[in-house]
C-alpha cells in the first residue's frame, strides 16, 4: 500500500452533484480526495489505499453491498476503516432497517444528516483521517514488533544452535577429561608402585642381605666376638624390617596402636643418645619441654619412631649442619575445625633448606620422596600422618625455602597419670672389622649392610676401606690409597650412582677393576652392561661374593691383556 494514500478520502456519491462537489470541498481543505463513480471502483481504490470513505446513503440503498462488506471483514487486525455517511430525513421503516444493517456491516461509521454545513463535513472527515492515522501508526508498531520477534526468533535459533554445539563440545571435553583423569590415576598408581618397588624393595633386600649373609657367616665364624656382632647385625636388620612394616601399616592406618598415657618430656628426652647416634656430628638436638607439659594418649613406641623419622628428615635437610629443636606446648580448648579439645603440640623444627609449595603439597603422599634412590621409601611423613590420625590428632607442616621446616604434631591430652617406663628403640650398630689381606674399597651407604659385607670381605681375606657415597670413594682413590678392587652399591646418595662411579674410576684409574651390587638393579643393568661392569645381586652369600670378586678380577685381567695384545 502506498504511504501517499494513507490520508486519501474516497468519495462515493454517484447521484447528482454530491460526489464532485464533496471531492472539491475536501481538496479545498488540503485533503487528497478521489471521486468514485461506482461501487467496484470504490472497492478497487480502497484496496489501493485509503484514509477514510465519504458515502451518500442513496448511493448504496437498493444495491448489493456484499463486496464492500467482504472487504471490511478481510481487514487486518490493526485496521478499522472509518466511514462518514451522509443521510437524509427519510424515516420509513424499510429505510431505517437498511440504514441499521449498513452501519453494522461497515463497523466504524459516523452519520451526518442533511443539510450539513461544509465545515461540519470537513471536520468529520478530518477526524476520521486522524483516527485512521493512529491505525497506521499501530500498523507500523506491529510491523516493527513482528520484525523484532522474527529477529529474536532467529537469534534464539542461532543461540540454541550455538548452545547445542557448545554442549556437544562440552560433552566431548568432559569425556576427554574423564579419560585423561583415568589415565592420570593409572599413571599415578604405576608411579606409586614403581616408587614402592624401588625404595621398599631396595630396603628389604638390604635387610635380607644382612640376615641371609649373617646366617651364612655364622657357620664359618668361630670367634665369639664376631659371631656376636653378626647376631647383633641380624637383629638390627629384623628391627629395621619391622619398622618399615610399621610405616607401611601406619600409612594405611591398619597398624594396631596401643595408646597409653605418656610423659612426652620423659619419653622423648630419653632419646637423646639414640638421636645423637642417628644424626651427624654437625647436627645438634635441643629439647624445649615446659615442666607443666600435659601427658598425651599415644602409643609410646610409635611416638619415638615418629620423632626419629622427623629428626632424620631434618638432618637430611641440613647438609651443612644445624640445630633441631623438639618442642612441646599445651593448647587448651583448641578448636580448629578438625580437632577440638585439649591438645599438646609437639614440634620438630630444623634450620635446613626448607621446601617450596610444590613439594609441600605432596609430602604426605605415599612413596613420594625427595631423597636419592634407595635412601627412603617415601613413607616417613605418611607414617607420621597415619600415626597422628590414628591417635585422634593431626599433623601440620610449615616450611620456607632457605629458612627451614617445622612439623607440628597435635596429640590429645591424657587425663591419666603416665607410666615412668620408657620404650626404647635399639638400633646399635656393629662397626666393621678389617682383615689383613687384600685391599678393597667398599662403597655402601647403608651402615648395617656395610658392616656385614666388611665382615664377609674380612672372612675372605681382604682389607676393607669403606666409603658411604661415590664422592667419598673418589676422594679415597685421590688420596693415593692402595686399592685392588672397588665393590660398590648401585643406588647411592649424592647424585652419582654406582654405574656412573664405575665410569669415572675407569677414566681415572684404568688399572682398577669394579664390581657392582644392588637389590634393585634392573634400572641400571643396561647401563652396567654398556660400561662392561659385572653386577652381583642382593642378597648374596659369601660364596657368591667370593666368586663374583674372583670373576671381576679375572675378567679385568683378561680384558687388559687383550688390549695390550691388540696394541702390540
Amino acid at each position: 500500500m502506498s504511504r501517499d494514500r494513507d490520508q486519501c478520502v474516497l468519495v462515493f456519491a454517484p447521484i447528482g452533484r454530491d460526489g464532485p462537489a464533496s471531492a472539491e470541498l475536501f481538496r479545498s481543505s488540503n485533503l487528497e480526495a478521489i471521486n468514485c463513480r461506482g461501487l467496484p471502483e470504490l472497492i478497487t481504490e480502497m484496496t489501493a489505499g485509503v484514509g477514510a470513505v465519504f458515502l451518500a446513503e442513496e448511493g448504496l440503498f437498493g444495491r448489493d453491498a456484499t463486496p464492500l462488506a467482504q472487504w471490511i471483514e478481510r481487514q487486518p487486525p490493526w485496521s478499522d476503516l472509518p466511514f462518514v455517511i451522509l443521510t437524509s430525513h427519510r424515516e420509513q421503516p424499510a429505510v431505517v432497517a437498511w440504514r441499521r444493517s449498513i452501519v453494522e456491516a461497515l463497523h466504524n461509521v459516523s452519520l451526518l444528516e442533511r443539510p450539513v454545513q461544509p465545515i461540519t463535513l470537513t471536520s468529520a472527515v478530518q477526524s476520521a483521517l486522524r483516527a485512521r492515522r493512529r491505525q497506521y501508526e499501530i500498523r507500523t508498531l506491529l510491523e516493527a514488533r513482528e520484525r523484532a520477534a522474527q529477529q529474536l526468533e532467529k537469534l534464539v535459533v542461532e543461540r540454541t544452535r550455538a548452545l547445542e554445539e557448545a554442549n556437544k563440545q562440552l560433552r566431548v571435553e568432559m569425556e576427554e577429561r574423564a579419560r585423561v583423569e583415568e589415565t592420570l590415576r593409572h599413571a599415578q598408581k604405576i608411579e606409586a608402585i614403581g616408587q614402592l618397588t624401588g625404595g621398599v624393595a631396595h630396603d628389604f633386600n638390604n635387610l635380607l642381605m644382612v640376615i641371609s649373609g649373617g646366617l651364612d657367616m655364622l657357620n664359618r665364624q668361630t670367634d665369639p666376638a664376631r659371631r656376636r656382632r653378626l647376631m647383633e647385625g641380624m637383629v638390627q636388620a629384623a628391627q629395621r624390617g619391622a619398622s618399615l612394616t610399621r610405616q607401611l601399616l601406619a600409612f594405611s592406618r591398619r597398624q594396631k596402636l596401643r595408646p597409653e598415657p605418656v610423659d612426652v618430656a620423659l619419653q622423648i628426652g630419653g632419646m637423646r643418645e639414640l638421636l645423637d647416634r642417628s644424626l651427624r656430628g654437625d647436627v645438634h638436638v635441643e629439647f624445649d619441654f615446659p615442666d607443666s607439659l600435659w601427658p598425651v594418649e599415644v602409643d609410646p613406641g610409635e611416638l619415638e619412631l615418629v620423632i626419629l623419622n622427623l629428626a632424620v628428615n631434618a638432618r637430611d635437610a641440613m647438609p651443612n649442619g644445624g640445630t633441631i629443636v623438639v618442642r612441646g606446648e599445651n593448647l587448651p580448648n583448641l578448636n580448629d575445625g578438625q580437632i577440638v579439645g585439649d591438645y599438646v603440640r609437639l614440634s620438630v623444627v630444623d634450620t635446613g633448606v626448607g621446601m617450596g609449595p610444590e613439594i609441600l603439597s605432596r609430602v604426605f603422599e605415599p612413596f613420594f620422596t625427595t631423597k636419592d634412590v634407595g635412601k627412603g621409601s617415601g613413607l616417613g611423613l605418611p607414617q607420621v600422618h597415619g600415626f597422628a590420625t590414628q591417635s585422634q590428632g593431626a599433623v601440620r607442616i610449615k616450611s620456607t625455602v632457605g629458612k627451614g621446616t617445622s612439623i607440628e604434631l597435635y596429640l590429645p591430652r591424657s587425663m591419666n597419670l603416665p607410666s615412668q617406663e620408657r620404650h626404647l628403640i635399639d638400633l646399635t650398630r656393629a662397626p666393621p672389622k678389617k682383615a689383613s689381606r687384600g685391599q678393597i674399597l667398599l662403597v655402601e651407604d647403608d651402615d648395617e649392610v656395610a658392616a656385614l659385607v666388611s665382615e664377609m670381605l674380612a672372612q675372605l681375606g681382604y682389607e676393607v676401606t669403606r666409603a658411604a657415597c661415590a664422592a667419598a670413594a673418589l676422594g679415597a682413590l685421590a688420596d693415593g690409597r692402595s686399592v685392588d678392587l672397588v665393590f660398590s652399591d648401585i643406588m647411592m646418595p649424592g647424585g652419582m650412582n654406582g654405574v656412573e662411579l664405575a665410569r669415572e674410576i675407569k677414566r681415572r684409574r684404568s688399572d682398577l677393576p669394579v664390581l657392582l651390587t644392588s637389590g634393585y638393579s634392573e634400572a641400571a643393568v643396561h647401563d652396567a652392561e654398556m660400561a662392561g661392569v659385572q653386577i652381583l645381586r642382593k642378597p648374596y652369600h659369601i660364596d657368591e661374593l667370593a666368586a663374583a670378586l674372583g670373576a671381576a678380577r679375572r675378567n679385568f685381567r683378561r680384558d687388559a691383556e687383550s688390549k695390550r695384545s691388540g696394541t702390540s
